[in-house]
């Protein structure tokens, strides 16, 4: 593999994993990778598919820390790493 994909995902972007993921799903689907390669990939874009989704988590989260008042008008905003 290579030095990318030896990487810890937890230090990749959202864009990085995504197109990592893409690679392997790609790799997977032409069917031209041996069985314990197979897997062993497969296994990584699992922890990849997990990462890209905890990324997307925290982005909707810091999306909701918008204030809306009674008639849901927006009222304003918490600073994004209050916590």
């Amino acid at each position: 593999m290579t030095t990318t994909a030896q990487q810890d995902v937890s230090t990749l972007s959202f864009e990085q994993a995504v197109e990592e993921l893409e690679r392997i799903v790609s790799a997977l689907e032409r069917g031209d990778v041996a069985l314990d390669k197979s897997i062993e990939i497969y296994e990584r874009g699992e922890a990849l598919k997990k990462h890209c989704e905890m990324l997307l988590k925290a982005a909707e989260d810091r999306i909701e820390k918008i204030r809306l008042d009674r008639a849901g008008k927006p009222q304003g905003v918490e600073p994004l790493d209050a916590g």
